[in-house]
């Protein structure tokens, strides 16, 4: 018979395997930081830096105040324990699954000329770029010397040498070592990786199932379609993936009411050694791009939220911002801020707050310290709510009475 996990637990099993339900601290550790790395399995990257760039705030919201060279660390240069792939978006990974994403670089190599095929038709501009790396070893695209090396056309206006990088990285011919001022660090793989991970790789049906436990140990709790997006991917091996799994004992086959797809239960998976908390004690706020968050169908399953990001919207048609951050409270996602760093003023500006429908009362009272952690962590000195939105007037009413 198929346990029966209530929508409340399914929750706070979601989050405990995300790292939440700990206390968070105005020092955290490196160790802690890197504790946040090894659960979560990646780190997805994005250019935006209003307030913080994407990949560092999944350890704030999990562990407090950081130092964020302790995960520059982490994530960059030769002694790094990570490496830049396209794992969900372009992301940190820990450098050992390395291999089993060789099947996806594949892809990229079948692809046509939009990626891989990009290189194959290029092969002369390939090879230059190649040798240029293996005589100067890492760099940046804008430090290549070539006459192809000038903006222009779509893609963002890259040039030549610039898309056949990024054809190269998706490729593996050449990989992300670290970022400068974040534009990619070039090198060749065998500049940057130890010799054990350019060896053969695993059959696409292990890596795969090997990336499905990963992600299953991640989520805690988790649909077919939950799953496979952790790692972006395809659904009929992940499928096969999860049959192997739960004969192995590794996922366990459970229903979560209210998890349907029209009429019918949408099948479930709880990871062996998932936690079953009784009562998760959280308050954060998450990046667009937190695992938490990021694939929109489980957010709206899970946590009864609909949250999309309005970076791309029109100022006059944004609902709640430009960057709008989720609020966890709890085991809930009871609002939303939009945040700003303005670091010339030396203060975190909340340009807009709102509540969902059912919020707690104590919503900005338990907010208002995150903020405060938040505005440390930035280097701010102080906290500035613009007014907009209906949980702005609870939040200034704090700020006040906390001064």
């Amino acid at each position: 018979m198929v346990d029966v996990v209530s929508p409340a637990l399914a929750r706070r099993i979601a989050l405990a395997a995300q790292g939440f339900g700990r206390p968070v601290s105005e020092t955290a550790s490196t160790r802690a930081v890197g504790g946040v790395v090894d659960r979560l399995g990646l780190l997805q990257i994005d250019s935006v830096n209003v307030f913080e760039r994407s990949h560092y705030l999944p350890a704030f919201s999990r562990v407090g105040v950081y130092d964020r060279a302790a995960l520059d660390r982490i994530t960059s240069g030769r002694r790094g324990r990570m490496v830049e792939y396209w794992a969900h978006q372009a992301a940190f990974i820990p450098r050992e699954l390395w291999p089993l994403f060789e099947f996806r670089r594949e892809e990229f190599r079948r692809s046509g000329s939009d990626w891989g095929g990009w290189v194959a038709e290029n092969r002369p501009l390939a090879d230059w770029l190649r040798a240029e790396l293996a005589a100067n070893g890492p760099m940046r695209a804008s430090e290549i010397e070539h006459d192809a090396n000038e903006r222009r056309g779509p893609w963002w206006g890259w040039s030549d040498v610039k898309r056949t990088l990024e054809m190269m990285f998706r490729t593996g011919d050449v990989v992300c070592v670290e970022r400068r001022r974040f534009e990619r660090v070039y090198a060749l793989p065998e500049q940057a990786l130890a010799p054990e991970l350019l060896g053969p790789p695993p059959a696409e049906a292990d890596a795969v199932r090997q990336l499905v436990e990963l992600a299953a140990s991640a989520q805690g709790i988790a649909t077919e379609a939950d799953l496979a997006d952790y790692w972006r991917m395809k659904r009929v091996p992940v499928r096969a993936a999860i049959a192997e799994l739960e004969e192995a004992g590794v996922l366990v086959p459970v229903e979560v009411p209210g998890w349907a797809t029209g009429s019918r239960a949408t099948p479930a998976w709880l990871h062996r050694d998932a936690r079953r908390p009784r009562r998760i004690e959280a308050a954060a706020v998450l990046s667009p791009f937190d695992p938490v968050v990021w694939f929109r169908p489980r957010t709206e399953r899970m946590f009864d939220f609909h949250y999309r990001i309005e970076i791309y919207t029109p100022e006059p048609d944004r609902k709640f911002g430009y960057y709008s951050l989720p609020v966890l409270i709890d085991d809930r996602v009871v609002g939303r801020v939009d945040l700003k760093s303005d670091r010339k003023a030396g203060v975190l500006r909340v340009q807009s707050a709102w509540a969902e429908v059912g919020a707690p009362a104590d919503t900005a009272a338990r907010l208002v310290p995150v903020l405060r952690r938040a505005a440390t962590w930035q280097g701010l000195d102080d906290i500035t709510v613009i007014g907009r939105g209906d949980l702005s007037p609870a939040l200034e009413a704090e700020l006040r009475a906390a001064a």
